[in-house]
């Protein structure tokens, strides 16, 4: 049978999701929301003459 404390003890998580999670957290990432809310802002301003 397993002993789920002994193995909690024993647990120690990978490298890789260590240094993935630092990677995200560093970035700033745009969720969809964001990426709504800059294209309702953008459909709001006038058109721009490029002459």
């Amino acid at each position: 049978m397993i002993n789920f404390d002994e193995e909690i003890k024993k647990f120690q998580p990978a490298v890789e999701m260590e240094q993935l999670e630092n990677n995200i957290y560093k970035n700033d990432f745009n969720d969809v929301a964001d990426v709504l809310i800059e294209v309702m802002k953008q459909a709001q301003q006038p058109p721009q003459n490029y002459e």
